[in-house]
């Protein structure tokens, strides 16, 4: 009977340790309560839809700054600053020529958590919009602001969240954090830095790019693309979903968001996100429409999916038979 007994307190020690999860933050409240902070102040009028190359984008740039130094997040931008400028002619996004007059500066804000691993986790997200909607915007009225506080002031709200929680924890890893700029006028910053790393990114071992995480309806679901880009995947992320989130899957590597700059260096990548709406590139996308606790789930999702794969070698990479898609298109219903 002790025998017996023995086992079966063996058995569910196990099961325990094989159902732990990672915890993203010790008080979830103050968590979301600084999501909701950030996300209200760049979503905020004062800088005017922060749009590449902008008063307002570089506003949005400095906070960012902030925010990492408070973390204790390193710079690892140019010169030993968080700054990664790139400049682009309007007119001919793809040229490799300098931009002499006429052409658009936008910032990259670059932050690396150094816990001396051979293998380095990229997460990222967009922190420009629309600015006055001038180029991209589905607003039919008179030009107003673009605050974009789900596009993508929520993906930057979860970045800095996880920039918090892993520079304690899973440190099996190096982490570079990067908020990309230019974004909405076609991946820029993205495609920029991929082509000017700071790091080696044959030391990356994997992406994870947040774009619009903030209206997360869980009777329609969490679309996770990129699924098809290793074969690590789908079992880590079944068991990174503690809440049992409905999961809306693709495998596609490619599609109209910054992860798709990292594929194209054949480097596995995940893309989070909860949704179209009704206000997307509209006026109308303001923070009190955010859903806070909705960004804390995300979260803990991708926390629980980096300490899951704490090895120190990149994932194996497997290329994706690419699905087109539009902005338009950018839906979690399939």
């Amino acid at each position: 009977m002790i025998h017996l007994r023995s086992t079966i307190l063996f058995l569910i020690a196990i099961l325990i340790i094989s159902c732990k999860t990672t915890k993203l933050s010790k008080d979830e409240n103050a968590t979301i309560h600084q999501m909701k902070t950030d996300v209200q102040y760049l979503a905020s009028d004062e800088l005017e839809g922060r749009e590449a190359g902008t008063p307002g984008e570089r506003l949005a740039a400095q906070f960012i700054a902030g925010r990492y130094e408070i973390l204790g997040i390193a710079p690892a931008g140019d010169e030993g600053s968080y700054f990664q400028s790139f400049s682009f002619n309007p007119t001919n996004p793809h040229s490799t020529e300098p931009v002499e007059d006429g052409g658009i500066t936008g910032r990259n804000v670059l932050g690396y958590l150094d816990h001396g691993a051979s293998s380095t986790v990229v997460i990222g997200g967009h922190y420009d919009h629309l600015g006055y909607g001038d180029e991209g915007s589905l607003h039919a009225g008179e030009p107003a602001i673009h605050n974009g506080a789900d596009d993508n002031a929520s993906g930057i709200a979860a970045m800095l969240a996880l920039g918090k929680f892993l520079s304690e924890n899973c440190t099996d890893h190096n982490y570079l954090f990067i908020a990309f700029s230019g974004e909405e006028k076609g991946l820029w910053g993205s495609s920029y830095y991929v082509k000017n790393p700071t790091i080696d990114l044959d030391q990356v071992s994997f992406m994870i790019n947040m774009d619009m995480v903030g209206r997360l309806d869980k009777t329609r679901g969490l679309a996770i693309n990129g699924v098809g880009t290793s074969p690590s995947w789908p079992e880590a992320i079944e068991k990174a979903n503690a809440e049992k989130i409905k999961l809306v899957t693709s495998e596609s590597g490619t599609g109209p968001s910054d992860h798709t700059s990292f594929y194209s260096m054949d480097i596995p990548v995940l893309h989070f996100f909860t949704g179209q709406h009704m206000d997307y590139h509209k006026p109308s996308d303001d923070a009190d429409k955010v859903n806070y606790e909705g960004i804390y789930s995300v979260s803990s999702i991708i926390a629980n999916l980096v300490c899951d794969l704490q090895d120190d070698t990149p994932l194996a990479f497997t290329a994706t038979k690419d699905e087109q898609q539009t902005a338009a298109s950018f839906s979690v219903s399939l």
